[in-house]
């Protein structure tokens, strides 16, 4: 990139050592503390997502070493994949960008002969139409999009799309900063498909958020929990796991999905191609799908697990358990539905967002 045909000595050195440096920071934490290469496992997911004494088993059942980095969005973990595995063996992708990566072919195949605690997950959840017969995907957790909100401020019961987007609420709301889920869920509102193609329903979608944007106080990344908690915001709209955290610490908080319906996602374990360890991860793999190390994930992040024989043995938290807003009841979960891949109608959606995001 440089064009300049003299350069002093001094500047060459301190141009390659920075470039040395931006090169390590794209890749992996590998620091073994004199473990062998073929016992590293380098992982890259969502912060808080897997229970520290989990890791630590791992480690010391497995004689291993973990390197955990986080993202914080789905297309973050996308694009790093996209530009080349920089030497991850583990990742956490939600159903639907499972079918756009294995498509892509950015994900190893799993061997199902090395995973035989597949038998204890539930049966609504593997053989998914994103990853028939789990050739790429092991589900981890699940949860949906709802509301979380100060119920001391609002003092009412917030469970509908509509009323997160009432005058009363203005500059009070922060919403989720992902286009296929905030404007899915508005497209369930306005009684259409999250996942429809036609440009005519994503426009109105986008028109509706942007005739009530003044509701609109953040497009909150990540973190729409912690703006209810700090009391920036009165609304978010967020996946239940995230705040039913804040829900058990803070009484003045509440969750509800709301009554039109809204999303549901599964977070699966994976192994991105060419990942340096494919074998270690595959013992991971089953060793996280295992009832006892399943249960004791879920109950550290407060979302659903994926592992029925957790549930049938009493495994899981009875606080959480019971808990409508992590575990919803027959007539709520049949309202929720799985975002799919929605091919180039995907830069429709984005091209809305954008839209929304600048006006």
């Amino acid at each position: 990139m440089l064009q300049m045909k003299k350069i002093s000595r001094f500047l060459i050195l301190f141009l390659l050592g920075t470039l040395i440096i931006l090169g390590c920071q794209s890749k992996p934490n590998t620091s073994t503390n004199n473990v062998s290469d073929s016992a590293v496992l380098n992982i890259y997911n969502w912060a808080d997502y897997i229970a520290p004494e989990v890791l630590q088993q791992f480690e010391q059942e497995f004689k291993a070493k973990i390197n955990y980095d986080t993202y914080d969005s789905s297309d973050a973990l996308y694009a790093k994949l996209k530009a080349g595995n920089p030497g991850y063996d583990l990742v956490f992708p939600q159903d639907v960008y499972v079918k756009i990566m294995a498509k892509e072919g950015l994900l190893e195949e799993i061997s199902p002969q090395n995973i035989t605690n597949i038998k204890h997950l539930d049966k609504q959840l593997i053989d998914q139409d994103f990853d028939p017969k789990n050739q790429y995907s092991i589900p981890y957790v699940w949860g949906a999009l709802g509301l979380g909100y100060n119920g001391e401020k609002t003092g009412e019961k917030i469970d509908s799309w509509q009323q997160i987007f009432s005058r009363k609420y203005q500059g009070q709301v922060a919403v989720n900063d992902d286009p296929r889920a905030m404007l899915g869920v508005i497209l369930i509102y306005l009684g259409y498909s999250p996942n429809t193609t036609n440009p005519q329903e994503i426009e109105q979608a986008k028109n509706f958020l942007l005739e009530h944007k003044a509701n609109i106080a953040a497009f909150a990344a990540d973190n729409g929990e912690n703006l209810l908690e700090q009391g920036e915001v009165t609304i978010i709209v967020e996946w239940n796991g995230d705040i039913l955290k804040r829900v058990q610490e803070n009484p003045k908080l509440r969750y509800a999905f709301p009554k039109e319906g809204s999303l549901i996602s599964i977070d699966n374990l994976c192994i991105p191609k060419d990942a340096p360890h494919k074998e270690l991860a595959e013992k991971f793999i089953n060793f996280m799908s295992a009832p006892e190390m399943a249960a004791k994930n879920a109950n550290f992040v407060h979302y659903a697990t994926s592992n029925q024989t957790a549930l049938d043995q009493g495994l899981i938290n009875q606080k959480d358990r019971h808990n409508p807003g992590i575990y919803p009841p027959a007539e709520i979960r049949k309202k929720l539905t799985f975002l799919q891949n929605v091919g180039q109608a995907t830069a429709l959606y984005d091209q809305a967002w954008t839209e929304i995001k600048a006006q």
